[in-house]
């Protein structure tokens, strides 16, 4: 169907624009999760249609349509997802977003072994393959992603509290904040707004008694903050968010995330994220702030948490009627 001959959509009687989700990503990497979340927050939820039915399943929706297209679908093409985004995102009345979930490929491995689910671009053997080949066939929808949702280390409550926050009725109010300490050998976080490097600081690697530890231990903390230059690096990061995150939220950015890494992402990352996570909600307007150390959850020694909670909906009622 060409754009000449589809319809324009009315935007539906009292409503604003018609918020359109398309939600795709890798298999086993929790886009039926989001789905579900998303229907409970009142999106009509369209799993798995045949791509040639995007437009009239558009036409005839309500204020709040979320789609799930994967590798499943019938006629799916990567270049059609793309020109039906873009031909959607151009009649007036839709306010149209992609969402891509995604997941380390032994965090999927994992799930499929299980589940004993069988990978859809696999038909017999290991399920490996199929994970490499989807991700490859998949990169140009991530590379255009409006949101890019990872979910090897994050919890179900945690995921949920995500998508009610990005996509729910806004009554959390404030810019979320997540804060990450990362390894730079395993890559950078690409869905980052800033990023910091701490490699440059005393590691206590190097250090046969704290080489087993963290940065959520004392003697790590200690050691790190001991560097003469530390002291001003995390000065001069505070001064920077103090400035950049107010212009986030006069510019209507509702979700940030500041990235720290080091060598490792144990000792110096992990010490100056937590150090963030207690000043970060004195000095800056923010919000809900988390946080994730990206390699300790994924070696079983963190996860996600609130460093500042969301506000939930008694919470709003409460702080109106004080």
């Amino acid at each position: 169907m060409t754009p000449e001959h589809v319809s324009e959509p009315e935007t539906p009687v009292g409503f604003g624009p018609r918020r359109i989700l398309i939600v795709t990503g890798l298999s086993g990497a929790g886009k039926s999760s989001i789905l579900r979340v998303l229907e409970d927050l009142g999106y009509e939820v369209v799993d798995n249609p045949p791509l040639n039915l995007l437009d009239a399943l558009v036409t005839r929706s309500g204020a709040k349509l979320a789609i799930g297209i994967d590798v499943r679908s019938r006629g799916f093409a990567v270049g059609k997802v793309l020109e039906g985004i873009v031909r959607l995102k151009s009649l007036p009345g839709n306010e149209v977003q992609l969402v891509y979930a995604t997941a380390e490929p032994e965090i999927l491995l994992r799930r499929f072994t299980a589940t004993r689910r069988r990978h859809p671009l696999v038909t017999s053997g290991t399920v490996l393959p199929g994970i490499e080949k989807e991700t490859e066939l998949l990169a140009p929808l991530r590379a255009r992603a409006d949101l890019v949702v990872d979910t090897s280390d994050l919890p179900s409550p945690e995921l949920r509290h995500l998508i009610e926050m990005r996509f729910g009725d806004g009554t959390e109010g404030g810019l979320t904040v997540a804060l990450m300490s990362f390894a730079y050998p395993a890559g950078l976080p690409r869905e980052a707004d800033m990023v910091f490097d701490a490699r440059f600081l005393r590691n206590p690697h190097y250090d046969p008694e704290l080489q087993p530890k963290t940065g959520l231990d004392q003697p790590v903390v200690d050691y790190v903050k001991e560097d003469p230059s530390y002291a001003a690096f995390f000065a001069h990061i505070q001064g920077l968010l103090n400035l950049v995150l107010p212009r986030f939220v006069e510019e209507g950015k509702k979700y940030a995330t500041i990235a720290v890494g080091c060598t490792g992402g144990r000792h110096r990352s992990v010490t100056l994220v937590e150090e963030l996570a207690r000043t970060l909600p004195v000095t800056a307007p923010v919000g809900p702030i988390m946080v994730l150390h990206r390699e300790l959850a994924r070696q079983g020694l963190s996860s996600w948490r609130w460093a500042v909670p969301p506000l939930t909906r008694v919470d709003v009622q409460n702080e109106e009627r004080g």
